[in-house]
């Protein structure tokens, strides 16, 4: 690798972020920028305010319906589609985490680095699989970066929320879920299970509902909780907001039996804690087996970790021969 050509030379940290000096933006950036390249919806990534923001369609999609507004100048890229920012080319990959989620693939000076964003390796029937892609530096996020988080197949925490639903008739089955990607998720998880029956709702899942339907993933019947009287509550899913599961409005529910959908359910004191009955643990995130995996496959000569469980997935990068460091990145919250 020739000096000029060094990754670390042209695309660094700082306090708002990655920056792509040459190519004059930043990678999801904390605070508002003139331009920002956006990896995916989720609002510790997608901040309002930027001057112009680079994304796929549904990125954009979602960051139009949370900053309804914002004077933001939008520019849609579709996955696998090219562009050069003053001599830097941008190229968008699926990452397989949310909607519209994706790696960003940014080549100068003849070397190449991914910057992931959060992915995971499981189908979703919300959104494309992650594609790999071959780089000098790959930049990985470390949610799950444990042995401990080995996540079972999603399919399995399903039906036992369906199984739930057989042992429990006259309870209501009160599942929070984050309102963008995780609660679209299981929605299809469900349908493809095959529930059919309406789901009912809290009011503030409806909107990034509506735009994923929008952009054609079918949901099938989703109904506001309100339309129906306490009596025909039982039998009946629920899904709310982590945060509202303990308000008033979840008072109406038949002695409700409380789920979460979580990767971070796997730690079962923390699902005692917060007063969870069913934990499922699905989780929008890669795995510790799926993150070692992905950086096998991938073949970065370097490793660059964003934020999460840094220290043992560097341990385990440097025992697979490569460089690896921490960027140790502020701001960047868990939505799992």
């Amino acid at each position: 690798m020739s000096a000029s050509g060094c990754p670390e030379r042209w695309l660094r940290v700082t306090a708002n972020g990655l920056y792509c000096e040459p190519g004059d933006f930043f990678v999801d950036p904390r605070w508002p920028v003139d331009r920002a390249v956006i990896t995916h919806g989720h609002g510790d990534h997608a901040r309002a305010g930027h001057r112009h923001v680079l994304a796929t369609p549904g990125t954009t999609a979602i960051m139009r319906h949370r900053h309804p507004g914002d004077p933001t100048s939008y520019q849609p890229l579709p996955y696998g589609e090219a562009l050069t920012l003053c001599g830097v080319e941008v190229k968008l990959a699926p990452a397989g985490h949310i909607l519209g989620s994706a790696q960003v693939v940014i080549e100068y000076q003849g070397q190449r680095v991914v910057v992931s964003g959060d992915y995971k390796r499981r189908a979703d029937p919300t959104c494309p699989p992650f594609e790999p892609q071959q780089c000098d530096v790959f930049v990985t996020e470390a949610t799950f970066g444990l042995p401990v988080f080995r996540h079972p197949p999603d399919g399995d925490e399903i039906d036992k929320l369906l199984h739930s639903l057989t042992l429990f008739p006259e309870r209501a089955h009160l599942v929070g879920v984050y309102a963008l990607g995780k609660c679209q998720r299981v929605i299809a998880l469900l349908r493809r299970q095959g529930y059919e029956a309406p789901l009912l709702m809290h009011g503030a899942l409806f909107g990034l509902c509506g735009v994923y339907q929008a952009q054609g993933i079918p949901l099938g019947a989703l109904q506001p909780m309100r339309d129906l009287p306490k009596s025909e509550l039982a039998g009946k899913i629920v899904l709310a907001p982590p945060g509202a599961q303990n308000e008033a409005w979840a008072r109406r529910l038949p002695d409700p039996r409380t789920a979460r959908a979580s990767g971070w359910m796997r730690i079962r004191q923390r699902a005692k804690a917060s007063g969870i009955e069913l934990p499922l643990v699905i989780s929008d995130h890669a795995d510790w087996d799926e993150l070692i995996a992905t950086i096998a496959e991938v073949k970065p000569g370097e490793l660059w970790v964003t934020h999460g469980a840094e220290e043992a997935l560097l341990h385990q990068a440097r025992r697979m021969g490569l460089k690896a460091r921490a960027l140790s990145l502020v701001g960047y919250e868990d939505e799992d």
